[in-house]
């Protein structure tokens, strides 16, 4: 008695389906001999029960694991006699439900649970802990026990639809999900991201009213043609994501205004004076002066060829230069912006700089010394570099300190896109010092703050008036490129700064794709991915 509420304690799902005749124990596995207790069986076919053995055979059934150890269920299948004359079938294999389908290796608990584990983790990473947990199986198995998987059954399209692109190979092939806003719940995925694709789904699945989408030009049309009358809302992350692209380039084009120029050097009169500054008078670059003069001419034949109504292909093959630097220096529109990105290239020697000065104006001239001193206070560099600042000093006895090194122009980008209350003190003054030299950039951060405040308040009424000061600025190019594409997708980006609807949960659902994609080992075929994440997800 006490054995057998023992079994029926550890497998409950067998305790009434099955009389245990006897249990065999091998290192890590249980083998279990029983038999079935019903004394019929109903002809699959007809139906008709039935009581006259045909036969016998053994059937292996894997089961549930007890205690780490797998188990194995040896059933005594018994093979009866159809007593309907007129039936087809003969004779037939009893089969014991809830615990046996016909063909099946396993047991229904054991279906579940392998059924469980190729959701969360697909095959071989699937298979590895399934061993561990006395669920032997391979990882073939898993994949097929997958592609089986009824797909969920869509019965009305959402009504607040979610659509982005995710990578099936980055630069190359791409696919789209699409999600109920509402549950945060995958509802499809299509292979591509064309308005054809996303349209013909939208037909297919009629009844959804507000599509949330980034800005994408595929994505907009889809909409507009598979379903007229659903509201695009433009999300906002892209939204302040594109206005921080426009940033980014504006900063870059005003490098020039980042420079500050030094106080004059402390030279004395009977001394060699400085070495020669650059051409272009910045002081940071003093030292690459050939580099700068490069910079220069090059500058002066792109433009000249350009003037001469030359393509940038073409100048890059009579130049002799790659399409890239063609491009950079076309886009530039003095040379002054060319060289100002050499003065804000960082160097390790920054932090030390200072000291290698005041050690100079003390009376050390040894660059050897110098880089031992240096060393010993935590700088790995080679002695290269401190030869190179030192041979800069030469002929001069007394240096003025350089000065702070100006923001990189990303740093600064980072500034005027954050809150002012969320700068620090130090970097505030640094940001507030750079816009006081700049009026272009001051401008930049009076429209990157409007359009903050209207994107955090949902203040969609003030695009109008925020479009027409932007384009206004003529200086800045960039952000009335950003404005006139604004007013292009007017309705959708009034939408998102109006509505409190966002793509922010399809984001994140895409990082999730990414995390399947990676689990598994470069088996994403687009039909196995999208059974994965329409189940695990």
């Amino acid at each position: 008695m006490c054995e057998l509420r023992v079994f029926e304690a550890l497998l409950p799902h067998l305790a009434g389906l099955v009389s245990v005749d006897a249990v065999e124990r091998s290192p890590g596995v249980i083998r279990i001999v029983a038999r079935a207790r019903a004394a019929e069986g109903l002809c699959p076919r007809c139906g008709t029960a039935s009581r006259r053995v045909h036969g016998h055979y053994e059937r292996n059934l894997g089961d549930t694991a007890v205690g780490a150890s797998a188990v194995v269920i040896r059933l005594r299948i018994r093979r009866f006699l159809c007593r309907k004359p007129e039936c087809e079938t003969v004779t037939f294999a009893e089969q014991i439900p809830g615990l046996t389908t016909p063909h099946a290796r396993f047991s229904p608990v054991r279906l579940g649970a392998m059924r469980a584990i190729a959701r969360a983790l697909a095959g071989r990473a699937g298979a590895r802990p399934a061993m561990l947990l006395g669920i032997p199986v391979n990882r073939m198995t898993l994949l097929r026990l997958l592609r089986k998987l009824p797909e969920p059954l869509l019965t009305a399209a959402p009504s607040v639809l979610g659509v982005d692109d995710f990578a099936l190979k980055r630069g190359h092939v791409y696919g789209t999900v699409l999600l109920d806003m509402d549950s945060h719940r995958p509802v499809d995925l299509l292979p591509g991201r064309t308005a054809a694709t996303f349209a013909a789904w939208l037909l297919e699945h009629p009844g959804t009213t507000v599509i949330c989408r980034d800005r994408a030009g595929s994505y907009a049309d889809g909409a507009r043609t598979g379903a007229p009358n659903a509201l695009q809302v433009a999300d906002r992350f892209h939204l302040w994501h594109n206005l921080a692209d426009v940033v980014d380039k504006s900063v870059r084009a005003h490098r020039v205004c980042l420079l500050s120029a030094p106080p004059p050097d402390r030279v004395a009169e009977d001394e060699s004076p400085r070495p020669v500054e650059s051409r272009t008078g910045f002081h940071d670059v003093t030292g690459q002066e050939r580099l700068v003069t490069r910079l220069v001419e090059r500058h002066a034949a792109v433009h000249g060829l350009l003037a001469e109504g030359e393509s940038l292909n073409g100048i890059s093959r009579r130049l002799d230069l790659t399409f890239r630097t063609v491009r950079r220096a076309a886009l530039a529109h003095t040379a002054d912006e060319l060289v100002a990105s050499i003065a804000l290239l960082p160097s390790k020697l920054d932090e030390y700089k200072p000291y290698l000065t005041r050690r100079w104006n003390e009376g050390c001239r040894s660059a050897a010394r110098l880089h031992e001193e240096i060393r010993s206070d935590g700088w790995n560099g080679s002695s290269r570099t401190v030869h190179r600042y030192v041979r800069i000093l030469r002929g001069q006895t007394v240096v003025t300190p350089a000065p702070t090194p100006p923001p990189k122009p990303r740093r600064l980008a980072a500034w005027i896109m954050s809150h002012p209350d969320y700068l620090d003190a130090d970097d505030a003054i640094r940001l507030k010092t750079v816009l006081d030299r700049c009026p272009e950039l001051l401008e930049l951060a009076a429209h990157v703050r409007d359009f903050a405040k209207m994107m955090t308040n949902l203040e969609g009424h003030r695009l109008d008036a925020w479009i027409a000061s932007a384009t206004a600025e003529h200086r800045l190019p960039e952000l009335c490129s950003f404005a006139r594409g604004l007013r292009h997708d007017h309705a959708a980006v009034t939408a998102g700064l109006t509505l409190s609807h966002s793509s922010g949960a399809v984001e994140g659902t895409v990082n999730k794709i990414k995390m399947l994609k990676r689990q598994m080992f470069g088996r994403a075929n687009f039909d196995l991915l999208r059974i994965r994440v329409l189940h695990a997800l």
